[in-house]
């Protein structure tokens, strides 16, 4: 559990790990150089609970915070937390039993629940909802490109199967994200617990709020690269729909990958135009190709929806993959 300047939620995410129903873990914290008192409640915790162990970051950061906490760290069953969430009381049993029951090869995860001081907004409602409907049918992977499908403080896999897929070896960011491909390349097959097992806190302070290799640009330098090494087929067209701002980046990374593609559109003020040297094409050149990877390019929820009913209208016989990448 990395902790940085944690210290006005700390106790009360300390004491849902304190409380669990499983009572064989460890907890290696690592304070990444806080400011606050964060430092000072998690040393009163190892006073009073031998399963508590605290080191210091050595450099500053997040990655390397879980580098040095995994390395102290020893046992069978590894997850991740963070400082400022709680556990549901019974979150590491229904972990560690899910594992149990299947063996080798699969990662558990479960339900998700904001909390926070002030109303929620639809965005983090939809993303809540979204990550427990794909842990119900352990379809994860299934979205993997829209967004990160395994919440980074609510998985739980072996050691064994941690270290094969890297661990927290990588250095790239957003680390979450980056770990969750990871699983998916070394073909960790999902199992979802039906159950609000993490609470995830919503404040102005978060990580994810502020710091910039969090940002959209970062989500996008992680995505292709790995589309284009586990999903990429050469020997089909690619399709790009969207002409908006995630669709120019995207279109932007494929050029200087040198991937050919078609780049389509919906939008009639788009169609015909030529930008960065390639002619945006109406979205109705999909009827052109029996076979095709589509990567869809458009944010709008309502958007997405009317683009999935168009696709199922095009003829069944049509081999089209889709990957949404927002």
């Amino acid at each position: 559990m990395p902790v940085f300047n944690a210290g006005l939620w700390l106790e009360k995410c300390l004491e849902s790990i304190v409380n669990q129903t499983e009572v064989d873990w460890e907890l290696i914290a690592i304070d990444d150089l806080s400011t606050d008192n964060s430092f000072d409640i998690l040393h009163q915790y190892t006073l009073s609970n031998e399963r508590i162990h605290v080191f210091k970051n050595q450099s500053k950061g997040i990655i390397p915070a879980l580098q040095l906490a995994f390395h102290h760290s020893n046992g069978m069953y590894i997850t991740r937390m963070d400082a400022d969430d709680q556990m549901a009381v019974n979150k590491l049993e229904c972990l560690v039993n899910t594992l149990s029951e299947n063996g080798a090869g699969f990662l558990a995860t479960g339900w998700v629940k904001y909390i926070s001081p002030t109303k929620l907004g639809d965005g983090y409602l939809r993303y809540e909802a979204w990550l427990n409907k794909l842990c119900s049918n352990s379809n994860n992977y299934d979205d993997i490109y829209r967004e990160c499908v395994i919440p980074s403080p609510c998985w739980m896999t072996s050691r064994e199967d941690l270290i094969q897929a890297g661990a927290f070896d990588s250095t790239t960011y957003p680390e979450d994200y980056d770990l969750c491909f990871r699983f998916y390349k070394n073909k960790l097959k999902v199992v979802g617990v039906q159950k609000v097992l993490h609470f995830w806190r919503d404040h102005q302070e978060r990580t994810s709020r502020n710091s910039p290799t969090y940002a959209d640009q970062s989500y996008f330098d992680l995505k292709l690269p790995y589309f284009l090494d586990l999903d990429y087929k050469s020997d089909q067209p690619l399709l790009l729909w969207g002409t908006g701002k995630k669709g120019k980046l995207l279109a932007q990374k494929l050029i200087e990958q040198h991937i050919n593609f078609h780049w389509i559109t919906n939008n009639t003020k788009k169609i015909g135009l030529n930008i960065y040297d390639i002619h945006v094409e109406s979205f109705k050149r999909i009827a052109d190709f029996k076979s095709a990877q589509i990567i869809i390019a458009v944010a709008a929820p309502d958007d997405q929806e009317e683009i999935k009913q168009y696709l199922k209208q095009v003829d069944s016989h049509k081999e089209m993959s889709l990957f949404f990448f927002c």
